[in-house]
């Protein structure tokens, strides 16, 4: 249900559904797959979304998957063309996203962001670039 919410006409609703996903993925309820096709419409509403707090959950939403999902780098590449529209909290939610797949593809689209104006955005970057080359964690879960 709260997949279909995301599509709601009212951001209120879109917003909330965000967040009941994030609380889905944070836990064990998904399984990978089911966690990727969440992830997969929270990528599309992060990127398709004109409201600024909507974005900010699915992104949010997305980053809590890491806690217990090992997610692929080409599963939230698609967010990379939408950067350029993104504030600088949300950049910094994205740039986390990258690093948290652990993919030295994802090099590329971090470093691009260890110089931004914003310093949270740069922190992260710094974080995220860390995150790759660091020691993979027992287990798929992520720390930031």
């Amino acid at each position: 249900m709260a997949l279909e919410t995301l599509t709601d006409r009212d951001p209120d609703q879109r917003d909330i559904a965000a967040a009941v996903l994030g609380d889905l993925l944070r836990g064990t309820a998904l399984d990978a797959d089911s966690a990727r096709r969440v992830v997969g419409c929270l990528i599309s509403l992060a990127i398709n979304e004109p409201v600024t707090k909507v974005r900010e959950s699915a992104l949010n939403s997305i980053s809590e998957a890491f806690s217990y999902h090992s997610l692929p780098l080409d599963l939230v590449e698609p967010l990379a063309p939408a950067l350029p529209t993104m504030t600088g909290e949300l950049l910094a939610h994205a740039v986390y996203i990258f690093g948290a797949t652990r993919d030295p593809q994802a090099r590329p689209l971090i470093e691009s962001f260890l110089h931004h104006p914003d310093a949270d955005v740069r922190e992260e970057a710094r974080r995220a670039a860390a995150e790759i080359t660091g020691p993979k964690p027992e287990g798929p879960i992520h720390k930031s």
